[in-house]
């Protein structure tokens, strides 16, 4: 207990050096927090997926449609559960500047191909049985305001014209790393009214989202499904939908990797800082580490409440810095929109938050704490005098 109380006391003993230094460690640690929560959430479509589901779509490019009729034959390979259509539509909600992802979906097959969205009993059933039916996750209609029953009016981009859903349900995600920004109409709606405008470009899908029995199988799966399609006019590329996800993302990998690096270089510098307060708090102190070692403490002790102290300084900031993590990435997910659907700190970034911090306390301690234990008796109280 009176260990404890002296660091404490040595903590505070130059208050406005410690508060100062406590600031530091809190801006960084809560800057490494919100740059790896950033990280994450780029990853969190590939963290979220699922090893039952792949996805087959052109080998060429998803620009490259492929024909309906490929979804037959896809139940048909062995290892198939079910099938379903997809198209990505690419609308404008009253401007440009209302991005948000909206696909055209098989939706029978598709909602039960994603269990994890969930909807109730009456909203899939007013979905399923409306054509010009649509569902939002929680997120895109709380940002917009919509209600269950709004007509959505888009505008078409990749399919012209105008075009007008009525909101059938909100889906809510059944965890919090589900994507709750995502708009969903029927793929059935979409053809039909593509076959009336432009009957070339009927009948087709960007891809297929394909449920298999085994995950297990998912790479036997993949290759039958190719193979049933090789030397063809439009020949596939199947995936899995992990592996699918982070073909985007490598698209950004050196951005990713910027800001990892940018998250390290933060907790670096707060060291350095760090690093030069204890060096200064110990050197001011040489005197009274050479009365301790008079008294007969050894070297161990006296590096142990340096220690400590770099711990005390370390373990506070770096508290003040997760709980400030926090209220900073509900700020930042508000601002950035659907740009980042599913965005939260995790537990894992909380433990590297923590674990940042103290070895920053550690690191920081190191060089002084050995100084201070090697220190001479007659060395330290001349410092004195």
């Amino acid at each position: 207990m009176f260990v404890t109380l002296f660091v404490l006391r040595n903590l505070f003993r130059h208050k406005l050096r410690t508060l100062l230094t406590a600031f530091g460690i809190v801006i960084a640690i809560a800057s490494f927090g919100l740059l790896r929560t950033v990280v994450d959430a780029w990853y969190a479509g590939a963290n979220a997926s699922n090893s039952a589901r792949l996805v087959t779509r052109s080998s060429v490019s998803l620009v490259f449609p492929l024909p309906l009729s490929y979804a037959q034959k896809l139940r048909q390979v062995g290892g198939v559960e079910s099938v379903a259509a997809v198209n990505w539509f690419g609308g404008v909600y009253v401007t440009e500047r209302n991005f948000f992802p909206q696909f055209a979906i098989q939706a029978p097959a598709y909602l039960a191909m994603y269990p994890e969205l969930t909807l109730t009993d009456a909203e899939r059933r007013a979905f399923l049985s409306d054509r010009q039916g649509a569902i939002a996750g929680r997120k895109l209609a709380n940002q917009y305001g919509w209600k269950v029953g709004d007509t959505i009016p888009l505008r078409g981009t990749i399919f012209p014209g105008n075009w007008s859903f009525t909101l059938r349900g909100v889906y809510d995600g059944a965890d919090r790393t589900v994507d709750e920004s995502t708009f969903f109409f029927h793929w059935d709606y979409l053809n039909e009214s593509v076959r009336r405008l432009a009957p070339g470009r009927s009948d087709q899908a960007g891809l297929f989202v394909v449920k298999i029995r085994d995950p297990g199988e998912a790479a036997e799966v993949s290759q039958a499904i190719d193979a049933r399609f090789a030397n063809s006019l439009a020949e596939t590329l199947t995936e899995t939908e992990k592996a699918f996800q982070l073909s985007f993302v490598s698209m950004t990998e050196a951005i990713l990797a910027a800001i990892q690096a940018v998250s390290y270089v933060v907790i670096l510098i707060i060291m350095a800082v760090m690093a030069n307060t204890m060096a200064m708090t110990a050197r001011e102190r040489y005197g009274e580490y050479a009365t301790f070692k008079a008294l007969g403490f050894s070297g161990g002790f006296v590096a142990g409440l340096i220690v400590a102290e770099s711990f005390g300084l370390a373990l506070l900031g770096g508290l003040a810095g997760i709980a400030l993590t926090y209220p900073l990435a509900g700020i930042f997910a508000d601002a950035m929109g659907t740009l980042f659907p599913v965005f939260f700190v995790s537990d894992r970034t909380v433990v590297l938050q923590l674990a940042a911090a103290l070895v920053v306390g550690l690191c920081a301690a190191a060089v002084p704490a050995w100084r201070a234990a090697r220190i001479r008796i007659v060395d330290g109280l001349r410092a004195v005098a």
